[in-house]
């Protein structure tokens, strides 16, 4: 199944989730003499191994392509492969979980290693704009969506590059280009892909993304003026920057500097929005304030809030709702609602309805898995399965109108049997510099013409 030793070359197990483990293997071992991948593994995301790292993006060293393996597969395929070194390729870790990975891996014989930002970054003849986040859920898309916003009106063309979210035919989907929401339909990603995407393309943005970002890279410059890379999950920026915002949660003090690697963001950015501050207490807010300033003095800090705008608020007022929100920030992102659960409190609804006794499958084993979801369905949909159980789930749940806080539109993917509304965030800075400032300063360091 692995092949056999070759020669001297130090063998190694790249461990992360469909993205940055992928790109790490790109930038630092593709074509390198010195190394044999013998294996990814991969947690997190549902029906992602049990498969191959293609041979046409994995180059001439693995004529057979590279496995991928579930994580619980990792002590054994160490000790049974003699594995030299595990490269941790995670972009949503907190320091609690990450240190139980590496005594498994320091247990198991291997070395545990992680790539600096120096070693696996891409730079652009483009001035890039970074923006990221302490972890998922705080808030990111809101900023970027700012940002791009304040770049269109003077007048330049932004080229959206999103962090990978390599969930389906890697051979397929080496570089992919959204121009519109029909490109969605035609590559046929996930509920979390549409997610997004969606939000730029209802600006008129095209969205590049992929799993080979060299090759995105290149078409990006091809049709933007600057390039804004958007950072999935808490990852750090795949390109070189000339700045970076990134984006920590008031209400979830501590992240900023408990997570990996968002307290890597924290550090290399030039300024940090503190996102959420209406919903967290001022002891919250001063807390996180503080833990950016211990660690990176010189940043600007921005206090900033998301205000919930719903398209049809009459629709909630009096009535039992079911809440879905994106799956990424109420599974593993730890956060127990989000702009659905608001919307439905703000608007008067009559009832937030318990899902759980309804779910089916899939979403009946996130619960169990998270027990924080109490109140909202998850948006999971990587597979025609559980996009099946999560229309089951919604169809069987006694409420009278579906309030959706995911930014995908899932009224088009799957059937729904009650009204349904969409609730989205938008941006209010409180305190410190706008929008407008910071995309000054960078453009100032960017030294853009």
């Amino acid at each position: 199944m692995f092949g056999v030793r070759l020669g001297g070359r130090k063998r190694v197990i790249i461990l992360g989730a469909g993205g940055r483990d992928y790109h790490n293997f790109n930038t630092c071992f593709r074509g390198n003499p010195d190394y044999e991948v013998v294996a990814f593994a991969v947690t997190q995301i549902p029906g992602i191994e049990r498969r191959r790292y293609p041979p046409e993006l994995a180059g001439g060293l693995y004529p057979d392509g590279i496995p991928v393996l579930p994580i619980q597969e990792l002590s054994r395929v160490i000790r049974e492969l003699h594995v030299d070194e595990v490269v941790l390729s995670f972009s949503d870790i907190t320091y609690d979980a990450l240190g139980r990975i590496a005594s498994e891996v320091l247990a198991a014989g291997a070395s545990f290693r992680l790539l600096s930002p120096r070693e696996t970054m891409l730079t652009s003849f483009r001035p890039v704009i970074a923006v990221t986040a302490v972890r998922t859920g705080a808030g990111k898309s809101t900023v970027s969506r700012a940002i791009a916003r304040e770049l269109r009106s003077r007048g330049l063309e932004v080229a959206i590059v999103r962090h990978p979210m390599a969930y389906g035919d890697l051979g397929r989907m080496a570089v992919q280009v959204f121009r519109g929401v029909e490109d969605l339909d035609r590559w046929g990603v996930t509920i979390e892909e549409r997610e997004e995407y969606e939000h730029y393309l209802s600006m008129g943005l095209t969205v590049f993304a992929g799993v080979d970002y060299g090759r995105v890279l290149r078409e990006a410059e091809r049709a933007g003026d600057v390039v804004l890379w958007d950072g999935g999950n808490n990852d750090f920026p795949f390109f070189r920057f000339n700045y970076m915002v990134t984006v920590a949660d008031a209400m979830r003090p501590g992240q900023e500097v408990g997570s990996y690697p968002g307290e890597v963001n924290v550090r290399l950015a030039n300024a940090v929005v503190v996102n959420k501050v209406s919903q967290a207490s001022r002891e919250c807010v001063e807390r996180v304030v503080r833990n950016v300033r211990a660690v990176n003095p010189k940043a600007d800090v921005v206090l900033a809030d998301m205000e919930v705008v719903v398209d049809r608020p009459e629709v909630i007022e009096g009535r039992r709702v079911v809440v879905i929100e994106d799956s990424p920030s109420v599974t593993h992102g730890g956060l127990p609602y989000g702009a659905g659960y608001v919307a439905a409190r703000k608007y008067g609804a009559a009832e937030i309805v318990d899902p759980r006794p309804y779910a089916v499958g899939v979403i009946r084993r996130l619960y169990k898995e998270y027990p924080h979801m109490a109140n909202v369905v998850p948006s999971t949909g990587y597979t025609k399965e559980q996009l099946r159980d999560l229309e089951e789930t919604l169809m069987r749940v006694n409420a009278d109108v579906i309030v959706n806080g995911s930014p995908a539109d899932i009224g088009r993917l799957i059937r729904v049997n009650k009204p349904y509304v969409r609730a989205r965030w938008e941006l209010r800075v409180v305190e410190g510099p706008s929008i407008k400032e910071l995309v000054d300063r960078f453009i100032e360091e960017s030294r853009f013409r």
